[in-house]
């Protein structure tokens, strides 16, 4: 396969990217490695929180390192192999990372809204199951539309609007009819995007409600602290996803798709560490004492 870009645009990608990239990994590593090394946060709020961080690190490393040799060598081109698996990661670690968007929703729902019963409710068998069945049902639900994709036959030109392999302009591609495989990928991405979506609103309308109710200002300021992180990293990556999963049912520009492709995949994991550490007191304060230590 063969992806199409401007050249004049390579050093400029490039030096952005590469940026880009090594924050998002050194970021998302920090945070990994001070909530690992802190008993305090040893809670269930930060067990998910680090599978964030690994999803974010796996997720602009299905795409982005590939991009940037493609843009340092000047050959745009990628193994049918390669494709296949681009193409699979991407979507996979997408879904994984909306799910775990999802559980970490009902974990602030919990917090708030049923603060006595939290830490009962979240054991660590629990949190455990919650992480691992998200990894699970985004396999399951990702690997039937690719395995059909793979047996797709391709003929004719093998150059692809895109600067990852994408299953849109992959199925552009094929020899044969896509129609209902085009509909299978929008039924996927909507019972994972959107549904995952409702859980999320219906769990923030919850506490939203409880948020009113609490007495004290300082109590409802405490209360949306502990939720602000997260519903922010929700609000940027669920524009990007939303968008890709509507393009399913009508065509839309490629460059459109292409930015909503950086916002999910580049944008929102270089933001994801910010987010957390500078809009969080507990965050910033084993960051503080890790440095007096060193």
């Amino acid at each position: 396969m063969e992806f199409h870009y401007s050249p004049g645009l390579q050093v400029t990608l490039f030096s952005i990217l590469l940026n880009a990239y090594a924050i998002t990994v050194m970021g998302n590593v920090v945070i990994i490695i001070i909530v690992s090394a802190n008993k305090q946060l040893h809670t269930p709020m930060y067990f998910f929180l680090i599978n964030l961080s690994v999803l974010d690190i796996l997720f602009t490393s299905a795409i982005t390192p590939k991009f940037l040799s493609l843009l340092a060598n000047g050959n745009g081109g990628i193994s049918y192999v390669g494709c296949m698996m681009q193409c699979y990661s991407y979507f996979f670690l997408g879904a994984t990372e909306i799910l775990i968007l999802t559980v970490m929703s009902f974990d602030r729902f919990m917090a708030i809204c049923n603060p006595l019963r939290y830490m009962a409710v979240l054991s660590p068998r629990l949190c455990l199951y919650l992480a691992f069945g998200s990894w699970v049902c985004a396999f399951v639900d990702t690997i039937a539309p690719t395995v059909l994709v793979v047996r797709l036959n391709f003929c004719g030109s093998n150059s692809i609007n895109h600067f990852f392999c994408d299953v849109d302009e992959l199925l552009k591609l094929a020899c044969t009819d896509t129609q209902y495989l085009n509909l299978l990928n929008f039924m996927v991405s909507a019972l994972i995007v959107f549904g995952s979506l409702i859980l999320i609103i219906f769990s923030y309308l919850n506490i939203i409600i409880a948020i009113l109710k609490t007495p004290s200002s300082s109590g409802r300021y405490k209360s949306f602290t502990t939720c602000s992180s997260h519903l922010v990293v929700v609000g940027i990556f669920y524009i990007g996803t939303v968008f890709m999963s509507l393009r399913s049912i009508k065509s839309s520009h490629v460059d459109f798709n292409k930015l909503a492709v950086i916002l999910s995949t580049i944008i929102t994991p270089l933001c994801n560490p910010f987010i957390y550490s500078l809009r969080n007191d507990q965050v910033k304060c084993s960051v503080r004492s890790m440095w007096k230590s060193v």
